[in-house]
């Protein structure tokens, strides 16, 4: 579901005092609760100016990650309560560190369950119930990765470190995920992101709790990191890490990491760290090829289906297409069948492969140039039964003023051709009969439904003039 908000959305929306509690609701649930829990739990709503609101939050480093990375998405949340605001400013507060969730510390605590401390600023664990081995589905571009994940689970330190490698959305956190659920009854486990752990760790030097923090890390039996490439450049996190890797091995513990590259393709990462990295067993997860997104397509076709008590219907020939067409990421390929399914429950239908291609039409690979402006007029003049020459003629015939219009609305959004270019393929119109026909359409869309179909079937059939081998 798309977070663009719209006028009409904004007027619907009453002016009242903010409800800075709904908007911490908003932000976990669209940017996700990782980043939620990480760097946006502490702001604390201060007030509400005439156009812009106060924000504090409890240091400069914490200030200058948020603004620098998720301003501009809080700030549109804002807006859906408060369409005025144009702007947050933060300030920074004079808090102690010992907050409302450090005081639960309980100061008895020895080092040998350190990694059981509850409700403190350091517990944190991102092991997830649904991501386990048993769903994890294997292919020849995985198996290694997954072989070695099930090895170190049932015996750990016989790969000490596994160091797994991969594009996003390839599976190295389902596997990490998998390894700690595995041994999470019987060890101390770990599971954190290389964010997370920075943050942690710029933290602990703030609040003067180095000792805590070195404890919590280095007494744990299972460390698992996610995303360790996020350490590029932090000289002061990557000493800390050094160390706390090598104590880690010293005494038995497993150390499980994945990253997006491999250990000697890690830039500003310190050589001793990456030839740590290399020791171990270094395995990668390559692009699933077909085989596999098919098995992943009809697996969890059919696990939606169960869950929606068999109310979808996607045929054979829709799952084929997704598998063939979708290939940069298992993720990607999930979201597909998402959508597909979201289609079918959303219009109480069975979508065909046209509605399918539109659905899912930035996730394939379509090329721009493959769209040219004589194919969208040819496409358009089709549709409505004209020639190429009534259409690019100065008559102003209602009958051809909507094709010419509708051409020319298609080709300023699929083309990235300038208004004098455009204009000229429409045989030298100003830019001004330009912007008028775009803005007309526009108009039209929100007006009359079969303006927007028409629109839609128009650039589904430009966008896939050539049918793609399924």
């Amino acid at each position: 579901m798309s977070n663009n908000i719209t006028t009409q959305n904004l007027k619907d929306i009453p002016t009242e005092a903010l409800d800075w509690a709904t908007i911490q609701k908003d932000m976990k649930n669209k940017l996700g609760s990782d980043i939620y829990e990480s760097w946006l739990r502490k702001i604390d709503f201060v007030e509400e100016m005439n156009n812009y609101i106060l924000l504090s939050v409890s240091t400069r480093f914490l200030r200058d990650w948020i603004t620098s990375r998720y301003l501009d998405q809080i700030l549109q949340i804002v807006k859906i309560y408060k369409k005025d605001l144009t702007r947050i400013e933060f300030k920074i507060s004079e808090k102690n560190f010992q907050n409302e969730e450090e005081k639960n510390i309980d100061k008895s605590v020895n080092s040998e369950n350190v990694s059981f401390i509850k409700d403190t600023y350091l517990q944190y664990n991102r092991i997830d119930q649904n991501k386990r081995f048993d769903n994890f589905i294997t292919g020849a571009s995985n198996k290694l990765a997954y072989e070695a994940s099930l090895k170190v689970s049932e015996n750990i330190s016989h790969y000490n470190p596994l160091y797994i490698y991969g594009g996003v959305g390839m599976g190295k956190t389902h596997l990490l995920n998998s390894i700690g659920l595995s041994l999470k009854e019987k060890h101390k486990v770990m599971f954190i992101s290389a964010e997370r752990f920075m943050y942690q760790f710029v933290k602990s030097i703030k609040s003067n709790d180095m000792v805590k923090f070195k404890e919590y890390f280095r007494n744990t039996d299972i460390l698992l990191i996610d995303d360790i490439q996020f350490m590029n450049g932090k000289e002061a996190m990557q000493e800390e890490f050094f160390h706390t890797f090598n104590a880690l091995l010293d005494k038995g513990s497993q150390v499980i990491i994945s990253a997006d590259r491999a250990p000697n393709k890690l830039s500003r990462i310190q050589d001793r760290i990456k030839s740590r990295f290399a020791g171990g067993l270094v395995v990668d997860i390559q692009k699933p090829d077909y085989e596999l997104r098919s098995k992943i397509v009809k697996q969890k076709t059919e696990e939606l289906n169960v869950f929606y008590s068999n109310q979808i219907n996607i045929s054979d020939e829709i799952q084929k297409f997704i598998s063939t067409e979708i290939t940069t990421s298992i993720r990607e390929l999930v979201g597909a069948i998402n959508r597909v399914v979201s289609f079918s429950r959303i219009y109480n239908k069975v979508p065909n492969l046209s509605e399918v291609k539109v659905v899912l039409k930035d996730l394939l690979n379509i090329g721009e140039n493959k769209v040219t402006i004589d194919l969208i007029q040819s496409t358009v003049c089709k549709f409505f039964k004209i020639s190429k020459n009534e259409m690019l003629s100065s008559r102003r015939s209602r009958y051809l003023v909507r094709p010419r219009q509708t051409a020319i609305y298609l080709t300023k959004i699929l083309t990235s051709k300038s208004l004098p270019e455009i204009g000229r393929e429409f045989s030298n119109r100003d830019h001004t009969t330009i912007i008028h026909s775009v803005k007309t359409i526009e108009k039209l869309k929100e007006k009359d439904p079969e303006m927007t179909n028409n629109i839609n079937n128009l650039k589904n059939q430009i966008l896939y003039s050539k049918e793609n081998e399924i």
